[in-house]
């Protein structure tokens, strides 16, 4: 992050302490932000050499809390946000259920007028601006670990994805899990810094090139200031606040990137005639889902395949069970090697995610027409977990940390790759295995590892122990699923 963006996240970093002990959190804290500097930037909008008509009501702009002190101004605050909720396009996006968490009024007119006031924001590079609140939404990921870090992506995972899967210009870019815009940014910063741009493209990257749905009100404002900052988006909003598992919207895009919510099974509470809690499964029944489950990560590969136009490409973050688990995901499986050409696959390593404990890959497909033959001929798979390591306070990813996989990958000549991996090369991490071999796995298992780390035979050398605690729980947790899912069956038959 360059030394302006680093100065400009300190500065507005050091407010949140000043809130702190009033109780606000983090993410409050940044969504209150978020408000705020949206309302300053259409105020900036106004003026010279602008002069453009603000989108904002003149009873809820910028002005009209600059001028307001004591218990006027929260009051004025909550009506402001109360109201600009109920508009349409980027509006109401930012503002969809905004509550002022401030509640000392004192401390949100100095939130006002000392630290967003001072600042002209639309004269700051759109570089620094996006770059600054990133890393107020890292920021906050890091301190509250679970939480914000259910939606954001580390950005040294995102830009190699990206970088592999070279967005060109004329692409429709898709994430239906979008969380705080990580994977649509790097696309876009991708495509803006590889491409020369004419107007016409310039436009089409800005308005139409990407595309997200984000299930969280709270995440989609965040989202949607990010996409401002970094000066995307027309009159109409790229965000759509909705389930995106809920039905097809029949949109079809040449690229999906993303990384879904972990958490292997979407549930509803309710309860029953005893009086007792109890929660049932969602099973997602689709026509154009190959397999009907409340596994929400194999929704969402269904759900991308989906999304996908014909020789469209994607990248999607998935956890193991998606390639081991049996019933439904032997299905999806079987089907995805079928009819996509399921041609890579990144082992990453345990604890790069602020979940910790997660094991997760990343599955890159293209999708086919139909044919009696399967698509899919070889997998590559890359191991970057066995031997790695990277815990966030004292070895977190960076992004040249995968420069290998970038360089075998062959991004744009596929048929060029080659093995790192042989019988005399037993350390390689790059390794092909063919379609025959693939389906004659049991279950069409695709947790396919072949190094060995003799160093965790060695106390010295084993993960942190947060890192074991977090994947005995995450273990635990899986279990706990499978029982609970086989006791539910159960009830079911008597």
């Amino acid at each position: 992050m360059p030394n302006e963006s680093q100065q400009l996240v300190q500065k507005l970093w050091s407010y949140c302490n000043l809130l702190r002990d009033d109780g606000l959190s983090y993410g409050d804290y940044v969504e209150q932000l978020t408000c705020l500097v949206f309302l300053k930037m259409a105020h900036e909008q106004t003026q010279p050499p602008y002069s453009r008509p603000s989108p904002i009501p003149k009873d809820c702009d910028w002005p009209a809390l600059l001028k307001r002190d004591g218990d006027e101004l929260e009051v004025q605050y909550r009506h402001t946000l109360e109201k600009l909720g109920k508009q349409a396009g980027m509006l109401g996006i930012i503002f969809r259920k905004a509550q002022n968490k401030i509640q000392d009024p004192a401390k949100l007119r100095r939130l006002i007028a000392d630290l967003i006031d001072k600042e002209t924001w639309t004269k700051l590079d759109a570089d620094v601006k996006g770059d600054a609140y990133e890393g107020l939404l890292e920021r906050n990921a890091q301190d509250t670990k679970s939480g914000a870090g259910q939606y954001f992506t580390p950005r040294a995972l995102i830009r190699p994805i990206v970088d592999v899967m070279q967005p060109g210009t004329d692409e429709r870019i898709c994430d239906p899990a979008c969380g705080t815009g990580g994977f649509l940014l790097a696309a876009h910063d991708y495509i803006a810094k590889h491409h020369k741009l004419d107007k016409d493209k310039k436009k089409h990257l800005k308005e139409d090139a990407l595309r997200g749905w984000e299930i969280v009100d709270a995440t989609a404002r965040l989202c949607a200031m990010n996409l401002v900052l970094h000066g995307i988006g027309g009159d109409a909003t790229p965000i759509t606040v909705d389930d995106a598992l809920r039905a097809d919207p029949g949109k079809r895009f040449s690229m999906v990137l993303t990384n879904p919510p972990f958490g292997r099974k979407s549930s509803i509470s309710f309860v029953n005639d005893q009086g007792e809690q109890e929660k049932e499964a969602l099973t997602v029944v689709r026509d154009d889902f190959w397999a009907s489950t409340s596994n929400k990560q194999l929704n969402f590969v269904q759900h991308v395949k989906t999304l996908l136009e014909v020789n469209g490409r994607a990248a999607v973050v998935v956890p193991d069970n998606v390639l081991f688990e049996g019933g439904a995901g032997e299905v999806v499986r079987r089907k995805l090697l079928h009819e996509c050409d399921l041609h890579t696959l990144l082992r990453l390593p345990t604890g790069i995610f602020y979940a910790q404990g997660v094991k997760a890959n990343v599955a890159f497909f293209d999708k086919k027409p139909g044919s009696s033959k399967p698509w899919t001929q070889k997998l590559w798979i890359y191991d970057f977990r066995t031997k790695k390591s990277f815990p966030l306070k004292t070895n977190p990813l960076k992004r040249e940390d995968l420069d290998e996989f970038v360089e075998v990958f062959k991004p744009g000549a596929l048929h060029d790759r080659k093995a790192t991996w042989t019988e005399k090369k037993p350390e390689g991490r790059w390794r092909a295995f063919g379609i025959d071999e693939l389906l004659a796995r049991d279950k069409v298992n695709l947790d396919i590892f072949w190094l060995k780390d003799e160093s965790l035979e060695d106390s010295a050398n084993l993960p942190a122990p947060e890192v074991i605690a977090a994947e005995i729980a995450e273990d635990l947790r899986a279990a706990l699923e499978q029982f609970e899912a086989i006791q539910s069956d159960l009830s079911r038959a008597e």
